[in-house]
């Protein structure tokens, strides 16, 4: 049997490896935002390129979980919506720990814990709109809380890149997406601002270049 390929549409463009299971779903979202060098264009900046990723996510979060998700049409508002709730799950995510953030906590959404016929029991996502979106990514959340793997899941500490990445790090303790790219560079523009503030900074500056 041919083993199905989980294709992420906003996380690849960025040629990083999914989340585990339904966390990468949360993931593809967070990579929905306009990052990277050169930035990649917002995934969720117009209503058309929003549906076109929510579907294609959807697809790869059914195939990740091997659970069938109902069908969800975005609107305008819900394209505008759905990018506040992203920003602020980004902003929070960036928060160094235990400190609280001055905006609001993320919006209430509704969920029905259904069990199946084994009786698991699982948590689905309730609504209309980017409210089932919102709903799917806090279950996701939550999930990865219980599990241990929300942690892992991190925003790229270089400012020009931003992408969110998992962090598969023995000690969880990778805040680059890869530092050979990101940490060398962020590693640099710190070397050459120690430069410039110490004494004849700028000439020894120039030597280097």
């Amino acid at each position: 049997m041919t083993r199905q390929t989980t294709t992420w549409p906003a996380t690849a463009r960025y040629g990083l490896g999914p989340a585990p299971a339904g966390l990468a779903f949360v993931q593809d979202l967070l990579n929905t935002a306009p990052a990277g060098r050169p930035p990649q264009p917002d995934l969720l900046g117009e209503l058309a390129a929003a549906q076109h990723w929510l579907d294609a996510a959807r697809a790869g979060w059914a195939a990740a979980t091997g659970r069938a998700p109902g069908p969800v049409t975005l609107t305008a508002q819900d394209t505008a919506a759905l990018r506040d709730f992203r920003d602020s799950l980004r902003q929070q995510m960036t928060l160094p720990a235990g400190t609280a953030s001055a905006e609001p906590p993320l919006p209430q959404q509704t969920v029905i814990l259904r069990p199946d016929l084994s009786g698991h029991v699982h948590a689905e996502p309730r609504g209309d709109g980017w409210h089932a979106v919102a709903a799917l990514v806090l279950i996701e959340i939550y999930q990865a809380q219980l599990a241990g793997t929300w942690r892992r899941l991190k925003i790229c500490r270089n400012q020009r890149c931003a992408s969110a990445f998992y962090d598969r790090s023995r000690n969880n303790s990778g805040v680059w997406h890869d530092v050979r790219t990101c940490g060398n560079q962020a590693n640099l523009r710190a070397y050459r601002a120690r430069q410039r503030s110490a004494p004849g900074g700028r000439a020894a500056e120039g030597n280097l270049s």
